[in-house]
């Protein structure tokens, strides 16, 4: 079978699609063939050597697949082959097979596009998390997203609207704006026009905004936490823009707020139970069409560095997948 292949952390230019030997799952494991996988920012930092996870040289980056069972080990009772499945992992999915632990796959039903599946669960899943357990976002409330147009922007503005909240949409240019509108925002800033802290108390009459969801980091940090209402709560969700900020922390004294962290990888393995309740809303809300993530563009396995490439430069409206 065919896979990229990192042998050397660098850059996203260095990996290479190379045969393989054929997988074969251990005991509590299975062999998935990859029908779709989904293209996340931590994806181009494992390559990278720059994100928290480093796998063994050589592996195959890609964290979120769908696609078909085809061997099952001794011990997985509930799952057979030909079951669609969707799975997130730390690495492997950018290739025609993926071994992956059985208790990491989600069943889906019949019938699923195996495509919206696997550009789903990691950034409507972060998102979902971050707005739920993390902010306890409630109906009513005004909720700022930073990079609202990339993948888990994008997730938390649909999700945003679906909880009730009245949603502002922060991105780069008119055209991404218009891809959050069309996902439910309420309104839009553009921050390389407009000045966000500004404009985001014109658009709360001066109250400011009761939670922001910050998955950029850099210079948009500090204007997002300044247009904060009293007993706000700021998530930071990552640093997309590359620099980590540093907030003077007097601002949250002065306006009662709490800044949060969000590591949705890290929750997922304390509290698992907690995880699958998550994941089996989404699922639901997934099949039944409320909500749906926008895939922008569709790469096959020989042009996956391509779509690395577009995630990195942040070019991205949405998702983009791998597939066969």
């Amino acid at each position: 079978m065919k896979a990229l292949l990192c042998k050397a952390y660098g850059p996203v230019e260095s990996l290479v699609l190379e045969d393989v030997p054929a997988l074969e799952p251990g005991p509590k494991q299975a062999v998935v063939e990859v029908r779709a996988a989904g293209v996340n920012f931590p994806d181009a930092l494992i390559v990278q050597g720059k994100y928290q996870v480093k796998p063994p040289l050589p592996f195959s980056p890609g964290g979120e697949l769908a696609g078909i069972v085809r061997k099952t080990g001794s011990d997985v009772t509930n799952l057979k082959p030909g079951d669609a499945v969707v799975a997130l992992v730390t690495h492997g999915a950018f290739a025609e097979e993926a071994l992956v632990d059985a208790s990491r796959l989600v069943p889906l039903p019949k019938g699923a596009d195996l495509e919206k599946a696997a550009a789903f669960l990691f950034a409507h899943g972060t998102s979902y998390h971050a707005l739920k357990d993390r902010a306890e976002l409630r109906a009513g409330e005004t909720l700022l997203v930073l990079g609202a147009a990339g993948g888990v922007g994008l997730a938390a503005v649909e999700l945003g609207k679906l909880m009730g909240a009245r949603v502002i949409a922060a991105a780069s240019t008119e055209e991404k704006l218009a891809a959050c509108r069309a996902r439910g925002a309420d309104e839009t800033i553009n921050y390389t026009t407009e000045d966000l802290q500004e404009r985001a108390r014109e658009l709360t009459a001066g109250r400011g905004v009761d939670v922001v969801y910050d998955p950029v980091g850099g210079g948009y940090s500090e204007p997002a936490l300044r247009a904060m209402a009293w007993g706000g709560r700021f998530l930071v969700v990552g640093f997309a823009g590359g620099e980590i900020p540093k907030i003077p922390l007097n601002l949250t004294l002065l306006k009662g707020c709490a800044i949060v962290g969000v590591f949705w990888g890290e929750f997922t393995r304390r509290e698992p139970e907690r995880n699958a309740e998550n994941t089996r809303e989404l699922l639901g809300w997934l099949m039944s069409g409320r909500v749906s993530p926008h895939i922008s563009a569709r790469y096959p396995l020989a042009n996956a560095v391509e779509a690395l490439r577009a995630v990195l430069d942040r070019k991205v409206t949405g998702k983009v997948v791998v597939t066969r």
